[in-house]
């Protein structure tokens, strides 16, 4: 890297605090999907003096686009002086819940030494603070550059990424014609190269019983009760079985080299009463008990596999405990995604974390899915990787940050993969 463009990005230190703090303050919550046109707006204005051509693109029809909560995506693109490859920056702008347990105001983006806290801080704020930043030093630094470079803001990830990359792929924004580099600023650690990621079964079994009077309960069947059963086999069976299996993929952190489930729901019975309620409970056997099940699966397990692992426990309790009834609904399916290691992408950022950081790139996969599965199956765009600044274990917890120093550092690898990618010569 010139010395130049690493002291502009040096000198960025205000700026990128106060464009991660202005990001952090647009509540963008899925559920519901909230604020995504405005933080759109927010980075299309900044981006267009700049000397993108801005587009607005609503994924109508989409899970979850209505008309109280479009789902609203940014892309801006700005052409180099001649022909080359396109770069494409994509980072989603959508954050989860708040939840409990936070000391400070979750949406105040404070800063307090060289963190700044707030939800979406690290996923994914800060990513794209980050490469805005490298961009924009970039541009001033080569105003000449050849090719094309890319920054989208995309809505939905943490709910399946369908209202955001998955529709721009569909419509043929990650055409491997017109883009030929993809760069997701994750929270996977500045000197981290992710490759890919884990897949994802997603499921709700349903186990059914015969209501009755509670006090008279031999006369019904307990749904519950079965769903015990099924809890059962789960810890004695499943469970085991899942631990004995270990990925190839380097996915960090080391327990989820394992195949692993979570249990995200059970309801059984009678809805509980709403908060404030003081009325008693009815005297009913419950017909209905529901769990919902996140099956992360190796990409040596297949998808197959384990719909029909799950199935095989099921069918073996019908078939020994008396009345026991199930119904099986998948959700959701993601399949796992891996970029080669020797894509143009990866040795690109590997030289770049070489030469910008004074040590060599480390390869890992995600332990959860992101949006590189849809620019891979749906757009058929292999060279994608995720790479930014963060530390993963913080997404999605009370008091999530991102370090300003990791935000330049990661800054100062991007611009270097533009000038290896866009300078040819």
């Amino acid at each position: 890297m010139s010395d130049s463009l690493a002291q502009r990005i040096a000198q960025e230190r205000d700026e990128i605090i106060a464009l991660t703090q202005a990001l952090l303050r647009v509540p963008t919550l899925n559920p519901p999907g909230a604020h995504y046109r405005d933080i759109c707006e927010d980075i299309a204005r900044r981006l267009e003096p700049r000397g993108f051509t801005v587009q607005m693109i609503r994924a109508e029809g989409a899970p979850g686009d209505s008309d109280a909560y479009p789902r609203w995506n940014m892309l801006a693109r700005r052409e180099g002086t001649r022909p080359g490859d396109c770069l494409h920056f994509n980072s989603h702008i959508d954050v989860v819940e708040v939840g409990h347990g936070w000391t400070r105001d979750p949406f105040g983006a404070e800063l307090e030494g060289d963190r700044i806290y707030g939800r979406g801080a690290c996923d994914m704020k800060g990513g794209l603070a980050a490469s805005i930043i490298a961009v924009e030093a970039f541009l001033e630094e080569h105003p000449d550059f050849a090719g094309a470079i890319e920054i989208s803001a995309t809505g939905d990830e943490e709910s399946g990424g369908y209202g955001g990359v998955a529709h721009l792929a569909r419509e043929g924004w990650f055409n491997p014609a017109r883009v030929q580099h993809v760069i997701i600023p994750e929270p996977l650690g500045k000197d981290r190269i992710c490759l890919g990621h884990r897949g994802g079964w997603w499921a709700e079994i349903e186990t059914k019983g015969e209501i009755a009077h509670g006090s008279m309960p031999f006369l019904g069947d307990c749904a519950v009760r079965h769903m015990g059963a099924v809890l059962d086999a789960f810890e004695r069976d499943l469970f085991p079985a899942l631990a004995a299996r270990r990925t190839e993929m380097p996915v960090i952190p080391d327990g989820a080299r394992n195949s692993t489930m979570n249990i995200n729901a059970i309801h059984g019975g009678q809805p509980e009463e709403p908060e404030g309620s003081t009325a008693l409970p009815v005297h009913c056997v419950p017909d209905s008990c529901r769990i919902t099940v996140d099956r992360r699966f190796l990409i040596e397990e297949g998808v197959e596999a384990v719909e029909a692992e799950m199935r095989g426990l099921l069918e073996g309790l019908k078939a020994e405990r008396p009345r026991f009834d199930y119904d099986l609904r998948e959700i959701n399916r993601v399949l796992p995604s891996m970029t080669a290691p020797e894509a143009p992408v990866v040795t690109t950022l590997e030289a770049a974390i070489a030469e910008t950081l004074g040590g060599p790139a480390q390869h890992v996969a995600s332990p959860g899915s992101y949006d590189q599965k849809h620019i891979d199956r749906i757009g058929r765009l292999k060279n994608c990787v995720a790479y930014g600044p963060g530390i993963l274990e913080l997404a999605h917890k009370p008091d999530e940050w991102i370090g300003v120093t990791d935000m330049l550092d990661s800054a100062r690898v991007m611009a270097r993969v533009m000038q290896k990618l866009l300078l040819p010569g």
